[in-house]
Order: structure tokens, then sequence, then C-alpha cells
């Protein structure tokens, strides 16, 4: 980030970190959420009131995306501030018997140099960038407290048979199929909120990356399934990978997936409602940015149906895809006293700008690389605010993926392992934002400057290898 822009986002600041601490930051992620999933968004058959509470006292962007369209490398990117042709992780790869590929010891976070600023901190709920003991685990990548799902293969059961208490295993009654007992996203979550009531009185980063609504679709016979239980009609369906009965790898059926999946979202709405209402029994809402986002579009899995529901907000596209619907977001900010009430911001930016924007509300630490650039000017109504030349997604998944936006213009390149230079499609979204006519027959000077950006924003891995060299 160059220092004429420090100097300004410094100069910003300086109208209220002068007269009180450090801002607490929250930051919320939802685990496999639509755009369209959300009342604030257009959903019209889910109850979100307490996500729209906040979209209403605070500001709702309208142009903001994940860092892609899975979750590891979609988290690796919030977390490292770089998109995915830079960041460490860029796939879902797995290590037995239990994790994923773990960040490297070089690999700076967030969560690291929020930690330098004096914050302390802690994430509840699914890491997958690193297990107990690697050098990805989450006590080594800057958090002073893990609670939840170390390994994202394992949060596909919400009635799991452990859960990790920073490197200690806590044990559970899952997959005692007769005998559920412990529903994981609610432990999980009285683990975040006694976060709060013991840290009230300092500065603290909360990162609570719940795993809701993620496939398996499951949850207790409670209020929450049965506001939808009578809703929709339905036909029994046999879960393509998950079910509520399911043991691992089985397959039972899910008698309602749809009031199941609309009951888990209402349920990760509650739990929001019930960190707001935490914050401001303590006072602390006027001194805590509270961010709400997902990891990237909605899910098939399970019986989850993202059609009915319009979850992708009428876009293109779905969980794995780089069109609209995989990788644009959900995106609010709450920053009472601070940010307007009932804004809306069509700043188009990404997971990689969350980490200069926060380091920069911190007073951290400046991060040593980063691909984002601070939208603290959006948030503030004040100063210019810096805008992207283009944005950057790859997939590593179905033969290869990329992707770029660059103002209006939406490039996306399919089966890049098979050919990496293959044809690229090309989308006015100014005209079409759904992404339904391919306009690059007509723009051949724009495809080949997409083209440009892909090569050069591309830095090859040799754990996650995606351009085959000749």
């Amino acid at each position: 980030m160059k220092k004429h822009w420090l100097l300004a986002g410094m100069l910003l600041l300086s109208s209220f970190c002068m007269a009180q601490k450090k801002p607490n930051i929250v930051f919320i992620l939802a685990d496999d959420l639509g755009l369209g999933d959300l009342g604030c968004y257009g959903q019209e058959k889910i109850k979100t009131p307490n996500i729209d509470r906040l979209a209403a006292r605070g500001m709702r962007f309208t142009s903001f995306y994940c860092g892609t369209s899975v979750c590891a490398p979609s988290r690796s990117s919030l977390m490292t501030g770089q998109h995915t042709g830079h960041t460490y992780i860029r796939g879902n790869k797995e290590i037995q018997p239990e994790g994923q590929e773990p960040l490297a010891d070089s690999v700076q976070t967030l969560a690291q140099l929020l930690k330098e600023a004096g914050y302390t901190t802690g994430a509840f709920g699914k890491w997958g960038l690193g297990m107990v003991g690697t050098s990805g685990a989450p006590d080594r990548k800057g958090f002073d407290k893990f609670f939840g799902y170390n390994c994202q293969r394992q949060s596909h059961r919400y009635y799991p048979t452990h859960l990790w208490n920073n490197d200690q295993e806590v044990k559970l009654d899952g997959n005692d199929l007769a005998h559920k007992v412990t529903y994981a996203p609610e432990l999980i979550q009285q683990q975040a909120l006694a976060f709060i009531d013991e840290n009230k009185n300092k500065p603290f980063f909360l990162f609570i990356p719940t795993v809701l609504p993620h496939a398996e679709l499951a949850g207790p016979n409670d209020r929450f399934y049965k506001m939808y239980e009578s809703a929709f009609e339905e036909k029994p369906h046999k879960g393509q990978d998950y079910g509520p009965n399911a043991s691992v790898g089985g397959y039972q059926s899910v008698e309602k997936p749809r009031a199941t999946f609309a009951g888990m979202v209402s349920r990760m709405d509650a739990h929001v409602g019930e960190v707001m209402q935490r914050l401001e029994k303590y006072g602390l809402l006027e001194n805590t940015i509270v961010i709400f986002s997902s990891d990237n579009g909605p899910h098939r899995e399970g019986g989850a149906d993202p059609a009915f529901f319009n979850s992708s907000a009428g876009l293109r596209g779905i969980k794995r895809d780089l069109y609209e619907g995989g990788v644009r977001t959900s995106f609010i900010v709450q920053w009472k006293g601070t940010v307007k009430p009932g804004s809306t911001s069509a700043f188009v930016g990404a997971f990689w700008d969350v980490m200069p924007t926060l380091t920069q509300v911190a007073q951290a630490p400046e991060a040593r690389y980063t691909d984002g650039i601070s939208f603290l000017p959006t948030l503030l109504g004040k100063g210019k605010q810096k805008q992207h030349d283009y944005l950057y997604w790859e997939f590593h998944e179905d033969g290869g993926r990329q992707a770029v936006r660059a103002g209006k213009w939406k490039a996306v390149r399919q089966k890049l392992k098979a050919d990496p230079n293959g044809p690229i499609e090309l989308y006015d979204l100014s005209k079409d934002p759904k992404e339904t006519h391919n306009v690059a027959a007509e723009n051949p000077a724009v495809v080949k400057q997409m083209a440009q950006r892909m090569r050069e924003a591309h830095v090859e891995s040799p754990i996650f290898p995606l351009v085959s060299k000749k």
C-alpha cells in the first residue's frame, strides 16, 4: 500500500481515535450463505430480522466479493489480505486423518497484526487453514483462543465426535445416531459469547466463522425448524452428500430439506442477534465495528435448494462457480456513531480489502504485503476512496477457472488446466448482471486485456499448481 494512502487514512482516523480507545472488531462469517439468503438482500421465504437490523443500522455493500467460490482459499484470502493468485491456500487440500494444508510459518495474518496492536483475539467456528500442531494452527496464526472445528471436513457434521479448544480435543457425543445431544453450533456460540464477557474491558477481535448453513442439513427439532416445518411443499429427498441423520459416508433421507435449511439460516441469524445483545449489555456498540459476510455462494449439497430460495439473488452460479452467484457476497458493516445507518455502498471490494481496512481502524502494523485497499473512507463517508483496477479470482477444482472484474467488465475462463490460453467469456455487468450474454466476440480488445490481467495476477504455487508449464 502506498505511503500517501496510509497518511490519508491516519488523518481520517484522527477525528475519532483521539477521543476513544481502539474499537473492538467483530467479524461474523457465514458458511455457504448465498447473497439472496438474507432479507436485506431480497430473501422472501426465510426470516433474518437480526441481520436485516444490522444492515438498517449500518452500511450494506452491493458489489462486494469473497476470496473465491469455495471455503479454504476464500478464508485464506480473508486472513492474509491476498487474492487467490497470491494467497498461500488456494484449494481444499485434505490431510489425513484430519485437517487441511496449513498456512506456512511465513504467512502473516490479520489476527497476528491485530494482536501486535494490543488486541485480544478469538476465533469460534470453523478454521480449515491448518491442523493443531501445524504452522497454520489458529494459535500460531494470531489467535489467543480458538474453539470449534479445526478441520473443515469434520464441520460437515453438526453432531461431531469432537471439537477443539485451542490444542485440546473436546470429545462429544456425535455420530451416535440414536442419542444425538450436542448440536455443535450452539456449543460454539456459547463460547463466543463468553469471549465477549471475558474481554469486555479491553480491545478484542472476535472472529466467528460459523458453520451455518453449510451442508449437512441438520438441527434440533426446535423453534427454528418449526418456523418452517409446514411452510413449504416438500418431497422426501435423498441427500447428495449429507443428511441430517447421516453417519460419515452414509446417505439418509432428508425429510424436509427446505424447512431444515431455512431453520439453519434463522438459527444463524439468532446467533447474530445474541452477539449484538451481548455487546449492547456492556455498552460496547459505539466502540465496536461489526461485520457480517459469507465465504462463498450457496451450496446444493444435502438437498439444499438454492433455486427455490433464490439464494443467488437472481445472479448466475452457486458455490464453485466464478460467476457472480458464486463469488458476490453479502457484506454489512455496523459501527454505531461512525457508519451512517441505512446506507448502501456500490464500492467494488473483496475479502483482501478487509486486512488493510481493519489494521487501519486498529492502528495496527501495516501488512508486509496485501492485494487489498482500505475502504475506510467509504465507511466514514470522508476522504477520497481508492478504487481497484481489477479484482481477480481463481478456482482449482473442476479443471480450473479464472475470473476478473474490471469496472463494468467480467471475464471468466473455464477448464484452465487443459488449456491455459483457452477461450474467455466476457460480460458487461452494467447491462447484464446475470451474465447471460457472452460479448467476447464483439470486444476483442477487452478480452485481450482481461487475458493479460489473468496472467499477471496469477503466481504459480508448487502446492496448488494451476497453469501447466510447457
